[in-house]
């Protein structure tokens, strides 16, 4: 095992306990993962959200080999106290990871690093290491784990007996998901090889069940059922280590030759579809929660037969009922459930819309002008207002070069295009700032321009905030060469952060990340420097809907909309003057939907091209100020 290099500092909210688990449901999610990792590498603090919490209350039921530690929320570090918890940060530094995913995710990594033989642990973060790496404001799978079921479960827990009859909507939503059929990396492989076996069962059915029934009684075995499909048997074998048995590895000829169309589906085994990770760590605790409070109320469970089934399954994964042990919590033994007939079962539609992805019109056809038309005869056209100062430049040549986006593997064109891009934000960051400022460099990625202000305006704190780990270590190791002392770097999704700020800045925002900068600036009365970029990827999702403006919504459906969006993507120089021009006008009545909603909140928004044009295809930039 590694020497620990830095001690890391782990941060929990704690608000009650009740029953087997620590609330938020978060905390308890977090303590899980920890005892099922094994991992003893954090610090870990519990934040009380209330009064009078007392020592002995806090730690008595805990995670038994954890040690825990009480500290209030104004003892918390500077740079933690703008994020909401779960919280990590390596002590006395400015670099913090917040939110539920990432610092699941981190947990793994880190505990994998300290003992490289735990491959089991680093499974969790699934294939190509992805599970729950998608930010929840954009994917729904993330939000529903990660936000959606820990809520519901909290508020079922909490609602008074009249108000907690019904199954809660995400529940159901995730019943639903785990009735979908799985999409895996190589699943043509395994379809065929279930089709396979498949024919083998219809051909012989009797000395299938008996092959069953003796593996049944194999010594040793570590799941308490055998496998009951080609689907188990592939999810088992990895989980143990094992190859999947040859019988099953081979093709028969008629087997190959099958159209992918005629292979069956594969079924879920897990959350994710075949494989065990975090994303189940993550929803057992709340799932448990739900199952102990709903079988004493006398909830009959007829309408989550794939809930039941996975949370039997789960506990029979090598390490988990050993982690539940040593959290207290008391696993249920489930009986089997067949599905109920449709009469009996809840109805699907109370699932609520904002839970499902509004695709309704996800194919547009057709181009631009209709839509551009409409809008001219209601007097509405793309608006550019002059830049308050084109010509202004930073020296980059008197700068350090870890100062410059050339620093790195950047092409000469690509950096000065980057130098031009920086010389539009800085210099209108420079006209709004003012010593004591805060500014905030959303989607910051390597820190190009949070690096930039930092260094330039010594007097002013800046924040970079990035969901991309590696993007963030690498503008933290730029500013680490400059010394600078006015930096904080936050891995997080935009919704974990709730700091003040004056200032927010964001370079080519991607699709709806440009409309989640500008509401976490609405809400924080702060002024905006913000450049769009990827309007192709606008879609209506949970938080945000569009058109955004009333005179947009007055005017256009959002399939129209959406019209405009896909054409502002079309920007590229490689492309015709002419639609190129057409793409720059479909920019430009986007941004200027977005700017007249920002004014419905009492801001001056001005829709602004970067000088040169030439330095993006996304040249586009607003300028907003609170009045």
């Amino acid at each position: 095992m590694k020497d620990s290099v830095a001690e890391e500092h782990l941060y929990l909210a704690f608000s009650h306990q009740y029953r087997d688990s620590i609330f938020p449901l978060h905390t308890s999610i977090s303590l899980f993962l920890l005892s099922y990792c094994d991992c003893k590498l954090f610090k870990v603090f519990l934040v009380p959200t209330g009064e009078d919490v007392g020592d002995q209350c806090v730690t008595k039921n805990l995670a038994g080999d954890l040690e825990v530690h009480l500290i209030s929320r104004c003892q918390l570090p500077v740079v933690v106290q703008s994020c909401s918890l779960p919280a990590v940060v390596v002590k006395d530094d400015k670099f913090c990871r917040a939110g539920l995913s990432v610092v699941l995710r981190h947990i793994i990594q880190k505990t994998f690093e300290a003992d490289p033989s735990k491959k089991d642990v680093l499974e969790l973060l699934g294939f190509k290491k992805t599970c729950l790496k998608a930010c929840a404001e954009v994917s729904q799978w993330t939000r529903l784990c990660e936000i959606s079921i820990p809520l519901a479960v909290e508020r079922f827990l909490t609602a008074s007996p009249e108000h907690c009859q019904a199954i809660p909507p995400d529940i159901l939503l995730l019943e639903r998901k785990l009735g979908e059929p799985v999409r895996v990396h190589n699943d043509d492989k395994i379809r065929r090889q279930k089709l396979q076996q498949q024919k083998a069962s219809a051909k012989a059915a009797v000395p299938v069940l008996d092959k069953e029934a003796t593996d049944e009684s194999k010594p040793g075995e570590v799941r308490e059922h055998p496998p009951s499909s080609l689907e188990l048997s592939v999810a088992f074998s990895k989980l143990l280590a094992q190859e999947a048995p040859d019988a099953i590895n081979r093709e028969a000829p008629h087997i190959r030759r099958a159209k992918t169309s005629d292979l069956p589906l594969l079924d879920h085994v897990f959350a994710e579809g075949l494989y065990f990770t975090v994303a189940d760590l993550v929803l057992l605790p709340c799932i448990h929660q739900f199952l102990v409070s709903s079988r004493k109320q006398g909830k009959n469970l007829v309408n989550l037969p794939l809930i039941s089934s996975w949370y039997r399954r789960v506990q029979e994964v090598p390490g988990v009922k050993k982690a539940a042990g040593k959290c207290n919590m008391e696993l249920l033994q489930l009986p089997e459930l067949t599905s109920a007939p449709e009469e009996q079962l809840q109805d699907s539609s109370s699932v609520p819309d904002e839970l499902e992805e509004d695709n309704e019109d996800g194919h547009f056809i057709g181009g631009p002008r209709p839509t551009m038309t409409k809008l001219m005869e209601n007097g509405i056209e793309a608006k550019f207002s002059p830049h308050p100062c084109p010509s202004w430049t930073l020296d980059w040549t008197s700068l350090p070069s870890a100062v410059s986006p050339g620093e790195g593997k950047m092409s000469r064109d690509r950096a000065l295009r980057k130098q031009q891009q920086l010389n539009n934000l800085v210099a209108a960051v420079t006209k709004l700032a003012k010593p004591g400022d805060v500014i905030v460099d959303f989607c910051s990625g390597g820190g190009h321009v949070g690096i930039v202000l930092a260094y330039m305006m010594p007097s002013c704190q800046v924040v970079l905030i990035e969901n991309k780990e590696l993007s963030l270590i690498r503008a933290k190791d730029r500013s680490d060469e400059l010394g600078l002392n006015n930096i904080w770097f936050i891995q997080a999704n935009l919704d974990y952060f709730n700091g003040t700020f004056n200032i927010g800045v964001a370079l080519h925002a991607c699709g709806v990340a440009t409309d989640m900068v500008i509401e976490h600036c609405l809400r924080a009365r702060a002024a905006f420097v913000i450049s769009p970029c990827c309007y192709g990827f606008i879609q209506n999702t949970v938080k945000f809907k569009y058109p955004r403006s009333h005179q947009f919504k007055e005017i256009l459906s959002y399939k129209e909309h959406m019209i405009l969006c896909r054409f502002a993507d079309q920007t590229a120089i490689q492309l015709p003057p002419e639609r190129r021009l057409i793409g720059k006008q479909c920019m430009g009545l986007v941004d200027l939907d977005r700017a007249w909603a920002a004014e419905e909140h009492n801001y001056s928004v001005q829709v602004i091209s970067m000088e040169p044009e030439s330095c993006s295809p996304k040249n586009n930039m607003f300028v907003g100020i609170p009045t």
